[in-house]
């Protein structure tokens, strides 16, 4: 049903009169700006609530170690490269901006290439080392050749991608991933050669945020799984589309996003936020890098931008944020992260021990991208992508049967 702001914060803090703050969870979408994240996390904590995550995936990454999920390397850097190794991702796919940079480095030559995963065509030549991800340990152990491959490079690299990252042993993974860096001589001097490659455009920034479980908290799983046995009662969705919403069904759900998707058809309470293109909002890619995003349109109709609508809320909530403009909140994000401070440029991090032990198992990689056209929200509302998808996934897959009918 339509309805004021008013109405909408009624509604909510009726519900959440008298809850628990352990009984509060809060999930942070892959496209969320660094500014909403803050507010929301500001939030949370006002409403003593320490559920908050920002891995819809899982990731296993250290929040508390940042070289453990940045691309230290940096995109540019890839071209100094005389060894890489891929683990766990098809970077043609997931990020094809980098894809030719690995691309450019192999048609300049004098660079050797493996692949622990899938042998997908990603135009150019490499090593399959393996389909499964137990030769990550070899690897490590320096039983691979290929070890030896990035022992005698001068400047080798490692992209971990988040097929390698979003299983049951990928915390065993990453710690390999620490062994190969140390053991191979991959961070020394101004060089670091150990990458996380990621596809969630918000994902650095609201680990720098910290939007990470606090002391005794709940992950994404967490948090739905809590929601499905009742320990969880309420769950404030913030662009959060890509987890299982059927968990979701006993809970209060608050939904704050932009285009309706998945997380909004299970919401309780639907509160319209702005898209990228809509609002002025910081990000940060992949490699740490702090980038603005300018407001190209007004949002329509009575949506507005995400930090302030959090705002708006803590107010009647009776839990008020203690900033009232987007500048504001951004003195207080610089506080939280040097690489905030340095728009546009990437701020080294310190590269510490990260990662557990234990057993890999011989299986395959699941990769995140199912479907190349259709990644996101926006990319799942588009008439365009919709028909990308129809004539190069759903065709292609009719072609399949067709020919084995």
């Amino acid at each position: 049903q339509p309805a004021e702001w008013s109405e909408a914060f009624d509604a909510i803090a009726a519900k959440l009169d008298g809850v628990d703050g352990q009984k509060i969870g809060a999930l942070v979408g892959d496209t969320v700006d660094c500014e909403s994240t803050l507010a929301l996390k500001d939030l949370m904590a006002g409403l003593g609530s320490p559920n908050t995550d920002c891995r819809q995936d899982g990731a296993a990454v250290d929040p508390k170690v940042r070289a453990s999920y940045l691309f230290n390397t940096t995109i540019a850097g890839i071209e100094e490269a005389d060894a890489i190794l891929l683990i766990g991702t098809n970077p043609r796919k997931e990020a094809p901006i980098l894809n030719a940079r690995i691309r450019k480095r192999f048609v300049a030559g004098g660079v050797k290439i493996g692949v622990i995963g899938d042998g997908a065509d990603l135009t150019y030549d490499y090593d399959h080392i393996s389909d499964t991800a137990d030769a990550v340990a070899k690897i490590a152990d320096g039983s691979h050749p290929f070890a030896q491959v990035l022992k005698d490079a001068e400047r080798p690299m490692l992209v971990l991608g988040m097929g390698a990252l979003t299983r049951a042993d990928s915390d065993a993974i990453l710690g390999a991933g620490y062994a190969i860096a140390e053991s191979t001589g991959m961070v020394s001097g101004d060089w670091n050669g150990f990458n996380v490659l990621h596809t969630a455009a918000a994902r650095v920034g609201a680990l720098d945020v910290g939007f990470v479980p606090g002391e005794g908290g709940k992950d994404t799983q967490g948090i739905l799984d809590g929601a499905a046995s009742g320990d969880i009662q309420a769950v404030y969705l913030l662009g959060a589309d890509e987890i299982d919403t059927a968990k979701l069904t006993d809970a209060f759900v608050i939904y704050q996003g932009h285009h309706g998707d998945a997380g909004a058809h299970v919401a309780d309470v639907i509160l319209p936020g702005a898209a990228y293109t809509e609002k002025n909002a910081t990000y940060v890619n992949t490699e740490g890098r702090a980038q603005l995003g300018q407001r190209a349109i007004f949002p329509p109709g009575d949506a507005r931008e995400d930090w302030s609508i959090i705002r708006a809320l803590s107010e009647r909530l009776g839990k008020t944020l203690p900033y009232d403009s987007l500048e504001q909140v951004r003195e207080k994000l610089r506080k939280i992260s040097p690489d905030f401070t340095h728009v546009d440029e990437v701020v080294t991090a310190e590269w510490e021990k990260f990662g557990g032990a234990g057993s890999i198992d011989a299986t395959r990689f699941t990769y995140p991208v199912a479907n190349y056209y259709q990644t996101d929200p926006i990319s799942r509302s588009s008439k365009t992508m919709a028909q990308c998808t129809q004539d190069f996934v759903m065709g292609k897959t009719e072609k399949v049967t067709g020919t084995h009918g």
